[in-house]
């Protein structure tokens, strides 16, 4: 949809300043492992430096994270994960993040702990699913953390009542782009001699190499999402689709200390992230909209229909890329959108339904529970623009490519809009197809975080 930018890596000003309750990307996917079961990833923290000690990255203790199920195509939420940490610092008198090789997770030698509840709120009220389960440490080093997936992150994969898993800690951000280029007046290297301003072709460079991430990863029942509490099995019926996003929010009011203690904070919670259809805000929302958008609730999305139907992104590839005409954006006579290919990813057509079923339009990350799951790999990254419909916009696998497939609709390279689906639309590209690590066949899927001794600033070569 959008063009490609880190998926919402410091997608707008006020939060660009707030990594720890920023939302990175979101992925939902049925378990290919397990297909009675739906995997939901939500990504917190961007462009974490694996060697960024001795305050190491971690959740915020006053942060407010949250995991939003819509069920019913109403936009409004039905089922809410919430997530809450707690740290403890075992020796204040220390500056050391552990004081030896830590063993096990929040063993004695690891002086920064942190453990975390999970609570699920749906019909019936708020249920407590789980408390004080461990967050593994950051992977520090093969001194401080050996044996990292063995010892340290396996042991907090914790099981949920009547089913379905949760992990939540730092991985190896899973998300492929090229940062570097296309922050550069939307550069695509293997396009560079046909950009206006002309640069060699050349192959596409993974902006998110070697950075981390923090995940709260989720593996629930479908039946326990489902608007009829079972495994639907009719791909085109609204009843078989869930509608998901990912949100952070904080309380009102934060009081510093004049003498340097923890802020102190009071009031009602306000929202201050929010991501599901990945690029949204961060390319298609204007900078004066962003904070707002960020704010508000995806019922509310219509407000900023006016930008997403009439893409910023859309009217500057054909003056960057010379020759290269996109569909035109904004509504008809009748009021109707022209963008009817945007329209179809925002109401779930993308997922298997057809116009008439199609739910009211969001920035809602969409999945048919119906459809069988495929697991994702590097020949089906294109997803539904390769025949596939087990991947994006039906949900989102660690592996789909979503900056070339967005891209390319942006472009009207797709079978959405076949007047515009010829070359060199439906080729644009970025140059990255895979993420540098590949995803693990297991729960949490996300891949063991990169550690700090082993990496080194970019640019640079570890000794």
């Amino acid at each position: 949809m959008p063009v490609p930018h880190a998926s919402s890596h410091r997608e707008a000003p006020l939060i660009s300043q707030d990594p720890t309750a920023d939302n990175t990307d979101l992925y939902a996917f049925r378990d290919p492992g397990n297909p009675a079961m739906l995997d939901i990833v939500a990504g917190f923290i961007g462009l974490e430096l694996p060697q960024g000690g001795p305050n190491f990255s971690k959740f915020g203790d006053d942060v407010l994270y949250e995991i939003h199920i819509d069920n019913t195509g109403d936009v409004e939420d039905d089922i809410t994960y919430q997530f809450r940490f707690r740290t403890t610092v075992v020796n204040g008198n220390t500056f050391l993040y552990n004081t030896g090789q830590i063993a096990a997770p929040n063993d004695a030698k690891q002086n920064v702990q942190q453990v975390y509840s999970v609570q699920r709120i749906d019909a019936s009220g708020p249920h407590m699913l789980r408390t004080n389960v461990p967050t593994p440490p950051v992977n520090i080093g093969p001194r401080s953390t050996p044996n990292y997936e063995a010892n340290l992150a396996h042991p907090t994969i914790t099981g949920l009542p009547g089913g379905g898993k949760v992990f939540a800690g730092q991985r190896e951000d899973p998300f492929f782009v090229d940062l570097g280029s296309v922050f550069d007046l939307l550069g695509l290297r293997p396009l560079n001699s046909a950009h206006v301003i002309p640069r060699p072709d050349s192959a596409g460079v993974d902006g998110l190499s070697g950075y981390n991430v923090h995940i709260i990863a989720l593996q629930v029942p479908i039946a326990s999402v489902s608007k009829n509490g079972n495994v639907p099995t009719t791909v085109d019926d609204p009843a078989s689709v869930v509608g998901i996003y990912a949100a952070a929010s904080r309380q009102r009011v934060r009081v510093l200390s004049v003498v340097g203690d923890q802020p102190r904070n009071a009031g009602p919670f306000v929202q201050v992230s929010r991501l599901g259809i990945p690029l949204v805000n961060e390319v298609l929302i204007p900078l004066g909209q962003k904070d707002v958008w960020n704010g508000t609730d995806p019922a509310d999305d219509a407000v900023f229909f006016g930008s997403i139907l009439d893409p910023e992104p859309a009217k500057l590839i054909p003056v960057l890329y010379p020759g290269v005409t996109t569909p035109p954006g904004g509504f008809d006579s009748s009021g109707n959108p022209k963008r009817t290919d945007i329209v179809a990813i925002l109401t779930g057509q993308g997922a298997g339904l057809s116009a008439a079923h199609a739910l009211p339009p969001a920035d809602l990350l969409r999945v048919n529970l119906a459809i069988p799951p495929v697991a994702g790999t590097s020949t089906n990254r294109l997803a539904i623009l390769a025949g596939d419909n087990g991947g994006f916009p039906n949900g989102r696998r660690l592996t789909d490519d979503v900056v070339d497939i967005e891209l390319r609709l942006l472009a009207g390279g797709t079978p959405f809009t076949p007047a515009f689906n010829h070359s060199p639309n439906n080729a644009l590209t970025d140059g990255v197809d895979a993420d540098d690590v590949a995803p693990l066949g297991t729960f949490p899927y996300v891949p063991a975080p990169f550690d700090g001794y082993s990496e080194s600033p970019p640019g640079h070569s570890a000794p």
